[in-house]
This record gives C-alpha cells, sequence and structure tokens, in this order.
C-alpha cells in the first residue's frame, strides 16, 4: 500500500502535476495518455508492466487497447473518481515504464 493522498487535488494541484507528465490530459475528473507503440506484443507488454506496478500500488488504472495503441485513464474511486496524488504518481511511475 503506497502513502499518497487519496485527497482530490484541485485544478491548480492537477496542472502542476500534469506540467511533469508530458503526453497527459485531463478531462472529466480524469488524467489519461495514449501510448502507440510498434506492435501489438509490445503494447502487450508494456500493459503487463503497468498491471505489476499498478498492483503494487494497489491503483488501478482503466486501461484499453486496441492492437498497438493502448490508453491509460487514472482516478481514485475512494476520492469520488476524482484526481488524487496517488494517480499523479501512478502516472509518472507509467512513464518511467514505457520505451516510447
Amino acid at each position: 500500500m503506497t502513502a499518497f493522498s487519496r485527497k482530490p487535488l484541485d485544478k491548480r494541484e492537477i496542472d502542476l502535476g500534469l506540467a511533469e507528465l508530458p503526453g497527459w490530459e485531463f478531462s472529466t475528473d480524469t488524467i489519461s495518455k495514449l501510448y502507440s507503440f510498434g506492435s501489438f506484443r509490445e503494447a502487450m507488454s508494456f500493459m503487463v508492466r503497468v498491471g505489476f506496478e499498478a498492483e503494487s500500488m494497489d491503483h488501478h488504472p482503466e486501461i484499453n487497447n486496441v492492437y498497438s495503441r493502448v490508453k491509460i485513464s487514472l482516478n481514485t474511486h475512494d476520492a469520488g473518481n476524482q484526481v488524487t496524488a496517488l494517480d499523479m504518481e501512478l502516472a509518472r511511475r507509467i512513464n518511467k515504464l514505457s520505451w516510447i
């Protein structure tokens, strides 16, 4: 379990967090990013790595995959489906996993 806050962030805090997360966007109480890989196999490998990282944090993203594209969306259910510091930390960790 992680010690990151599950308190909803305000818009300013979200904007500050996203400034350090290239490619991530905020919309409708969710941060998300679309990753495009060279193949389905690469996309699947990335999703498995994300799954292990998410499980280690006990925080699980919404993942959508179509062939070589993976869209990841994050918000915190315990915070009324809003964005928290926990989401920002998982997004940072996901970005570190990506080789594209």
